[in-house]
Parts: structure tokens; sequence; C-alpha cells
């Protein structure tokens, strides 16, 4: 990692440079070939020095036998001299003055710990002579802006230039992306391969791109977030600035699930907490490189879709089909048109096509051109865009033939003049995703237009650019200002602790999380006293430290009606505990579970769901990083596929929604008071009923932090 306050003007100097040197350039070494052919192909105007301590020319240039014979230092030396012999190369680019290294050698910490060892070194070295590095075992970078591309792998051109930035954690899958986007009218800033991050972190590329003014959304392709806070900072100031963030994060499978004891862990899974993280803040999560691309492309070119509600302009009914239900996938809506609108679009729509949402033109529509005026399809577009009940128009009238036609030039001419007059934003679409020609591609770069490929991918992209300026819309929760210091002195114990009920309601009740009455019980006499305090019939738990799940063991005891069958119960768990906790019997309602774990990426996370053993039947929990707020918890337990239950589904009463949220805040409040120690803090079940919430089990975990 780059000190943060030299990030941005180190590594503008590395991704721009004037002048490069290869250090092992050979016309027998294909990375070499490589790296000369793709700055060709890149278009770069700068000074090229090939260097080889045993060749005197490569690729028709004189080398030098080593950046120590360089005449003047250059800006950046890219290194393809074996693992062994990296270090005394970067040492060499101190001696001639050079302050930038891309390292290509494999070899480092992704092999083990002797690699991990060298890194280390290397990494010493370089900061010793004030040299950035970026690798090792990495590809090198594309700076389309300023059309420099000294990158391990063919290039294929021409390189598009746009304002969609790309930071890879794998990079032989350059080609891929650069190959979707050019065929697909996509164009970069800049495409980063950060290989090991040893110096150049991925976290460092995107506060780069977050800097660039050309950068108008930031696409990544990510294995794993190394700088989890660092990370969400960066994503927070993408969001206030405007420019969304997309990941297609990999690492979805099963073996990731958290191990902890409470159900959290169990349920939730370390892919699940990712989901939920990069979801809160703002981060826009992908499927495929494709839908990374065919997302980040809209996101680049296309004014904010503030709404959920489509209209459709196409000329095919199956279209319309296809973009019908795929809007119900995204939660976006196709709503009736205005009968004023709909009058219009039957002087325009033949009778066999379609003149109500989502529009039918048919093939009529595009053929159709009588004395030169406008098609049909183009005239419905300008009389849908400006229905009030449409917030975005989804357009297949941009249609580009494989070769010349001075006809569709034409038509793709008015189609900019009606996209720019439109009162809401428009989306082009093709029905496949289908490569778009050398021909067409330029034509639609040179008038500024994006179609989208195909209509899935469309669609998708148009749910999350929705999404995004929803998000972005909401006000984040603000951080919790507590540290470990204000953690209840009682908490701060070394080792793993699992904490009698007693404290995990201690904690609770610091929070005002709401709670069923409770008295603790040292004996049978005691037990009863409490019932007839508390009022028949009751529960009888037993309450000892060390014990994680009660019901296992046997201890617990529910719907005790009478002073004997107290006495009964406390006899039976008298062997498992000295004490036992007595509350009321809670029956009826409905019952849910929540539960903070935390995460080693990010931290405390809240889970919810239904609650009993439904939580691990069903495998239906929601989940989000803290802190939150109620908005938040709201919005989490609608996303539950039992939520129909908490707004009293089939006849069943009502949850009190905003008494509910308050409670899981309050439970995130008490485990973010806990401290780092917090292990797992779990309130199962949560019953609601009677217009009442009530925690009846607690469990605390805590361990030593780390």
């Amino acid at each position: 990692m780059i000190a943060d306050s030299a990030v941005g003007s180190r590594l503008r100097e590395l991704f721009a440079p004037a002048s490069i040197a290869l250090v092992g350039a050979s016309d027998t070494s294909g990375w070499a070939r490589n790296v000369y052919t793709s700055l060709q192909a890149g278009g770069f105007q700068g000074r090229f020095v090939p260097v080889h301590p045993r060749h005197e020319t490569a690729f028709g240039i004189p080398t030098r036998p080593s950046l120590r014979e360089l005449e003047e230092p250059v800006d950046l030396a890219f290194i393809l001299a074996p693992t062994e012999a990296v270090e005394a190369v970067v040492q060499d680019a101190g001696a001639a003055g050079i302050r930038n290294a891309v390292v290509l050698a494999a070899g480092f910490a992704e092999v083990g710990e002797a690699g991990r060892a060298l890194e280390r070194q290397l990494v010493e070295t370089a900061r010793a002579l004030g040299i950035t590095l970026l690798g090792p075992n990495g590809l090198g970078f594309i700076n389309a802006t300023d059309r420099v591309a000294p990158y391990g792998l063919l290039l294929t051109p021409p390189l598009l230039s746009g304002a969609v930035g790309i930071v890879l954690q794998s990079g032989a899958l350059a080609n891929s992306v650069l190959t979707f986007g050019r065929n697909h009218g996509i164009g970069l800033t800049l495409l980063v391969s950060t290989g090991n991050e040893a110096m150049v972190t991925t976290a460092d590329v995107i506060e780069h791109l977050l800097e660039d003014e050309a950068t108008k959304v930031i696409a990544l392709f990510l294995e794993q977030i190394r700088e989890p806070q660092r990370f969400a900072e960066l994503a927070r100031r993408a969001q206030s600035a405007g420019k969304p963030m997309v990941a297609l994060k990999v690492g979805r499978s099963p073996a990731g699930q958290l191990a902890a004891l409470a159900h959290t862990g169990a349920v939730a899974g370390d892919d699940a907490v990712v989901d939920a993280a990069l979801r809160q803040l703002g981060v826009i999560r992908v499927d495929s490189l494709e839908e990374l691309l065919v997302t980040a492309g809209l996101l680049a070119t296309s004014p904010p879709l503030r709404g959920r509600r489509l209209g459709v302009v196409t000329w095919s009914g199956g279209a319309c089909d296809i973009i019908a239900d795929r809007a119900h996938a995204e939660g976006l809506e196709v709503p009736a048109l205005e009968r004023s609108t709909t009058a219009a679009l039957e002087k325009i729509v033949p009778a066999f096509g379609s003149a109500r949402n989502p529009v039918d033109v048919t093939g009529f529509g595009l053929a159709h051109q009588p004395d030169g005026s406008r098609t049909p399809i183009a005239q419905a577009l300008d009389v849908v865009s400006r229905d009030p009940n449409v917030d975005v128009v989804v357009y297949l009238g941009v249609l580009v033939p494989p070769t010349p036609d001075p006809l569709v030039e034409a038509r793709l001419d008015d189609a900019v003049q009606l996209i720019g007059a439109s009162p809401v934003p428009v989306v082009n679409t093709s029905t496949t995703c289908v490569d778009l020609s050398e021909y067409a591609r330029d034509q639609l770069l040179k008038r500024g237009l994006y179609v989208a490929a195909g209509l899935d991918l469309g669609l998708r992209a148009i749910g999350h650019a929705v999404r995004w300026e929803e998000r972005r819309a909401r006000p984040v929760a603000e951080r919790s200002p507590r540290t470990e210091s204000d953690a209840p002195d009682w908490l701060k114990r070394r080792g793993r602790v699992v904490w009698a009920e007693t404290e995990a309601r201690r904690l609770l009740e610091l929070s005002g999380f709401p709670l069923v009455p409770a008295e603790l019980a040292l004996s049978a006499d005691e037990a009863v006293e409490a019932a007839h305090r508390i009022g028949y019939p009751v529960v009888l738990k037993a309450c000892v430290e060390g014990l994680a799940h009660k019901s296992d063991v046997g201890g617990v005891k529910l719907g005790l009606a009478g002073d004997d069958a107290v006495r009964e119960a406390f006899a039976g768990l008298h062997a498992i505990a000295a004490a036992a906790l007595v509350t009321p019997m809670r029956t009826g309602g409905l019952e849910l579970f929540a539960g903070v774990t935390r995460d080693p990426t990010f931290g405390p996370v809240l889970a919810a769901g239904l609650g009993g053993v439904w939580v691990e039947l069903l495998d239906d929990v929601a989940l989000r990083v803290l802190p939150v707020d109620k908005t938040e918890v709201v919005e989490m337990l609608r996303e539950l596929r039992g939520a129909p239950r908490l707004f009293g589904a089939r006849g069943t009463d009502a949850v009190d929604l905003d008494g509910l949220a308050e409670a899981l805040v309050s439970l995130a409040g008490a485990a973010l008071l806990a401290g780092p120690g917090l292990e797992a803090l779990e309130v199962n079940p949560i019953w609601c009923g009677g217009g009442r919430i009530e925690g009846l089990d607690a469990r605390l975990i805590t361990a030593e932090e780390g």
C-alpha cells in the first residue's frame, strides 16, 4: 500500500509514462514481444528503451546492458527478469533515478512463506529507493486515455478510450475484457492488473480512479477484498462523487461459510456477508464479465436513471414479452400509458402492432418512412418519452448494419436528436448480445450512442443503475463513535467465554433492547416465588457460563403451569446448572431470530430471519454490516422471503415493523458496545405479539481480539 498522502501523485506518474524501459527485451522472448507489440497497438508515442545484458538489439532497436547504463532516467521500468533477479533490477532502477516499475515475474507471495519473504524484501528495497512498484505477478496496465499500454499480453487494436476504469485481480482476463468492450463500444480510461498487490493495491487504484476526471465508472474483478475498511471508505466516496462502482466478486461457493457457534455464522457464510456489504456500500455486484462491462458501459454513458417505471418501444412482440419478464425480475415496472399517449400511438402503430406499453410498432415501424419523415418507431419514441408515467425508455430503434448505409446514418442522426430532446433517459438495447461490426461501432461512437448488448444484460444493467440511484439518495448509517474502552468492565476478560444468559441480557439492556421479564433463581423455592410474581405459565432455563445451546442438553423447560411443575423442572436443571432463569411463557404471535457475529473481513454483521428452528430449515436470512439505522433494518426485513408474514399475511396480525427495527438497531448497538472481542450476540427467538416485541432468549460469546 502506498502512503495515503502520496497515492494520487505517485499513481498519476506511474500510469502515464512518457518513456519506458523494457528490462529483458529480446526478440526471442514471448513476454517481451507482447509488451512491445501492446505498446504499439495502444499508440504509444514516447521513448522506448530495450534493456538486455547480452543482446545488442531488440525489435530492431539498440539495447542497453542495464538500467544503470541509461543516458537519462525513464518514467517506467517494465521488468521481465526472473524471480531471483528482480530485486537486483529494482536496485538498478533506483540507481538510474527511475521512480516506477512493473514486475511481471511470479514466484513471490503466491507460492508460500519463502515467496512472501522474497516479496517483503522486494518491497522494502523499492520503498527505500522511492520506487512505486506494480506487481509482482502482474501483467501491467493499459492507459487508453494517454495511449500507453505496457501490458504482458497482446492487445488487438483499436484501443477504445472512454469513461470506464477497470481494476483486475486477474490480469489474464484483460484480453477478454478489452475484446468484449471493443466489440460493444465500451471505452476505457485505465485497466490495471494488480498482481500480488505488494505495494500498489486495488484500493490504491480505486482511489486513483476516483480522482481521475475522465473516469465516470469503476469496474472491478475481485478475488478478495484485502483492505475492507479502506475499500468501504472509497465506496462511500464513490457514491458521494456520483461514480458508480461495479464489481464481479468471485467466491460464492459454500466452502467459505463462517464457523461460529451462533446461528448467525452457521447460516450466513462469507459470501452472503460480502453481498450485504457491497449492497450497503452502493457497490453494484454482478455475476459475469459481460454483465460487468454492459452495466459499466450504461452507467458511463447514460444520464442518472431515477425511477423504476419503464416505457418500452420495440419492433417485436417477442421482445416486448422478454422485456416485460426481465423488468419484473429486476423489480422494474412497465406501467400503463396515459390515454392521450395511447391515442397518439394509435395513429403511428399499425393495427397488427401494440399501441400500449410495451409498444410494438412491428417491422413496419422500421421499414416505413414516407417522404423521408421519421420512421414510426422514432415517432413512437418521441411520444412515449413524454408520457408522465414513464421514468426511463427502453428503445430498440437504434440499429446499424455491418456495412455502410447512408439511410441508416441519417436515422442515427435523428435518434441522437430525439434522445437529446427526451425529457427522460433513453436506454438503447439490442435484442441479443451480438458483436458490433467495426463500421457499426464507429458510427455509434462518433455520435455518442451506446447500445446495451442484448435484452437480458440490458435490463439487468438498467436495474442496477436504478437501484444505485436509489441507494445514493439514502443517507448512510453513521458509524458508532464507541471504542473498546466503552465496553463494560465485566466484559473485558481474556480468552473465549460463552457467557451466562444473565450477562447477555445485561449487555442488551444497556442498549435498550426489549427483553421478556426474567428473574434468577438459585433454588426451587426461589423459582416458585419468581413464578408467582411473573404469573403462570412460565419457562425455566439453565443459567450457567459455558453453555452455548441450552435446548440441546435439556436446559429449557417450557409451559410450566404450577408450583409442582416448577419444582420438578428446577430439579431436572440442577444437574446442568446451579441457577435457573424464570421467564413468562409467550405463545402465539410470531417468532424471529436476530444476531450479530464478527466477519473476518467486514467486522460485526447483523443477521435476521424467522425465528426458532425455521432460521435453519428455511435458510431465509437477511444480513447487514454494522452500523445500521432503522431505514436499513426495515429494508433488510423486507428482503426476507417470509416478509409477508410480518405484514399480516393470510389474516395474521401484522408486526410492529417500526418497533422491530428499533429493537434490531438496539441489538446492533449492544454488539458494538461489546467491542472487538465480540464473537456472537444472538436473540432467538424475538417474540412479536399483542403489539409487543420481546427477546425471549439471549446468547453472548466473546473472545480475545484476533
